[in-house]
């Protein structure tokens, strides 16, 4: 055993295998682009649903910022394979460059279908996502299902770029196809009573009543674009995209940013894993 791999397991030892983790980079093409994130397990008993991808990936001329949460639920399986398959599929389309709008919306779909087909190995949990592709440091394509959310700070201001897909807002549909929405058992309006989120990966058992579409919409970052957060809903129940915009708008370093806001979750009393990727533009 070197010296690292016995510090790493004394870390284990005191946080778990994954209480908490965090990382950072930066952009080859803009060095002023930088990234950081931070993800710390709620106060459930099961272990971190929770998973995120951060990384600037060079492709032949171009560099892609590719950056995801993926909250999980009734299981790690989901999220695990989105994080490592999601993006690769997306990259794969045919048409990625000339419509990266369409080649998201199919790739989201394919890999639901191939997660569904997979049930027997991946099992029957889920998963929310919100995915965003930075494209050579000017195009920003966001995606998301469920309510995982991507927030833009432009001169100060918060501009979500996501849209949460809530069982509340999309009762007609999911009755359309046959389910409902009900409190009970609970405190949140759920799809059959148990799912809080009204789209999203696999959920075999639901998925009749599901939709997978995601919300995609493609933004240009101009010189007023000062950093985007991605979020699961363990930060955004307990704060509004206003005030996660203005608790980091001063911090220069995006993963004591993206540490500043999971901390905050956790004093505002959110109970859920919660895990946050920044990506600072200036």
């Amino acid at each position: 055993m070197t010296g690292k791999e016995i510090l790493h397991k004394m870390k284990e030892k005191v946080l778990g295998p994954s209480d908490s983790d965090s990382g950072k980079g930066k952009s080859k093409m803009k060095k002023h682009i930088t990234h950081g994130f931070h993800l710390v397990k709620g106060r459930a008993g099961h272990a971190m649903e929770d998973y995120v991808v951060a990384q600037f990936k060079q492709v032949d001329n171009n560099e892609l910022g590719l950056f995801a949460i993926f909250d999980g639920h009734s299981g790690q399986s989901v999220p695990d394979y989105l994080k490592t398959h999601l993006f690769d599929t997306i990259l794969k389309e045919p048409n990625f460059w000339t419509e990266p709008a369409e080649a998201v919306k199919r790739a989201y779909s394919i890999t639901d279908s191939t997660i569904l087909d997979k049930s027997g190995e991946l099992g029957r949990g889920g998963s929310t996502a919100v995915t965003a592709i930075l494209i050579n440091c000017q195009k920003l394509v966001v995606a998301n299902i469920g309510d995982s959310r991507a927030v833009l700070c432009k001169n100060g201001q918060a501009k979500q770029l996501s849209v949460d897909h809530e069982p509340s807002v999309e009762s007609e549909d999911i009755k359309n196809r046959g389910g409902f929405v009900s409190n009970f058992p609970g405190d949140v309006p759920r799809v059959d009573g148990q799912l809080a989120v009204s789209r999203a990966f696999g959920d075999k058992s639901l998925k009749i009543h599901l939709s997978s579409e995601p919300h995609v919409i493609v933004e240009m970052i101009g010189d007023d674009a000062e950093f985007i957060i991605l979020a699961s809903d363990g930060l955004w129940k307990v704060m509004t995209n206003q005030e996660a915009v203005e608790a980091i708008r001063d911090v220069k370093d995006a993963r004591s940013a993206a540490k500043l806001l999971t901390e905050e979750a956790r004093n505002r009393k959110s109970s859920d894993d919660i895990s946050c990727v920044v990506v600072k533009l200036q």
